[in-house]
């Protein structure tokens, strides 16, 4: 079976409610979304967001790196030859890792429907369910407990808070929302980046001292200053996750071997798709660093294949695939269950989505 051919599609997807992060705010979801063909008509899907401020990518780049790069690279090839397609997929373009990443799951998913198996039970098979925390966005306090208050009453046990805007008033944030929602239910702190390392030790240590029991808290300092990350995990009680520091199997590498973080978040948009998301989960177990898996603000179908690797691997301890469940709708067929806080995984080949709306 080897490829035929590649389409490009786009996908628009309103969101149940704004989306707010320190770094953007985003009302829909607008994803490029691919098919690679095979000579048996058997079809793979894929997707990919554009989060520029993240990963670089726009709709633009992504549909451009997969019609001009990665297409002509990868057509004729045997979708057996998976170290082959990946070699070429990662050399004949640098970066553009959301346009491989589409690419890769598509590939993933047709492999796993020649033999006819769910894509996580190729992948290791750890486990059928995978718990995902729900983000908080950052609103003014009184939203954001409403909010929390809002997802709790639908089934979730873990919050992931935004912050990150408004240095020690995040303190404030955190301590609000734990006063509403009781000592059961976890609290993640992520601030995409919003502090520097300083004030992210005046901060975690603030929270620490309140007695506010923060699981972790992710990405304090831009994603460039190792040692700051560094600088912070020596610091403080809680646990530091690293996101937007790990693209690559070099770049976990290095986090861990300078201790720079305690976990690892794992991002298909960021490593360029399972393929180097499996080499990292690797380099994590080899270490007994626990990994988390994340998204952007993604669709169902590219959410569905990191819930594939989540379900896969047992370094994986944490989950962060709220995507789906921020949307208004679900335009998608097929694919594992979102009950809220649990997905649930079940026996249909690949990936598991039959239809992709731009392809109907």
């Amino acid at each position: 079976m080897f490829i035929k051919d590649i389409e490009i599609g786009e996908i628009f997807i309103p969101l149940a409610r704004p989306f707010k992060t320190a770094l953007r705010t985003v009302e829909n979801v607008e994803d490029i979304a691919i098919k690679i063909i095979t000579d048996t008509d058997l079809v793979g899907f894929g997707e990919a967001p554009p989060t520029a401020v993240i990963t670089g990518d726009t709709k633009g780049s992504i549909i451009t790196a997969i019609r001009d790069f990665i297409k002509p690279a990868l057509i004729g090839m045997e979708i057996d030859n998976l170290d082959g397609i990946f070699r070429k997929l990662n050399t004949c373009i640098t970066k553009n890792t959301s346009a491989k990443a589409a690419v890769d799951m598509a590939i993933y998913d047709l492999y796993a429907k020649q033999y006819n198996a769910p894509l996580y039970k190729l992948l290791g098979g750890n486990k059928k369910e995978v718990e995902t925390d729900i983000t908080i966005s950052v609103n003014p306090i009184p939203e954001m407990v409403a909010d929390s208050m809002d997802a709790i009453s639908n089934g979730y046990k873990i919050l992931k808070v935004k912050v990150g805007k408004e240095g020690l008033k995040d303190v404030e944030r955190i301590a609000s929302i734990r006063q509403a929602i009781g000592p059961n239910i976890k609290i993640r702190v992520d601030a995409n980046q919003g502090w520097n390392a300083k004030q992210s030790v005046q901060i975690i240590t603030a929270m620490e001292d309140k007695g506010l029991d923060i699981e972790l808290v992710e990405q304090p300092v831009p994603a460039h200053d190792f040692k700051g990350m560094q600088y912070v995990t020596s610091r403080v009680a809680t646990p530091i996750l690293a996101d937007e520091s790990v693209f690559s199997a070099e770049d976990a590498i290095h986090l861990i071997e300078e201790r720079a973080a305690d976990l690892i978040n794992i991002k298909l948009m960021k490593t360029g798709g399972i393929y180097n998301a499996l080499k990292i989960c690797d380099i994590a177990e080899i270490y007994g660093v626990e990994c988390m898996i994340g998204c952007m603000l993604e669709g169902k179908l590219s959410v569905s294949a990191a819930a594939h690797l989540a379900a896969a691997k047992s370094i994986i301890t944490k989950a962060d695939l709220d995507g789906p469940s921020l949307c208004k709708v679900d335009p998608f067929l097929g694919g594992p269950y979102y009950n809220q806080n649990i997905i649930q995984m079940n026996d249909k080949p690949g990936i598991g989505i039959e239809t992709v709306p731009c392809f109907d």
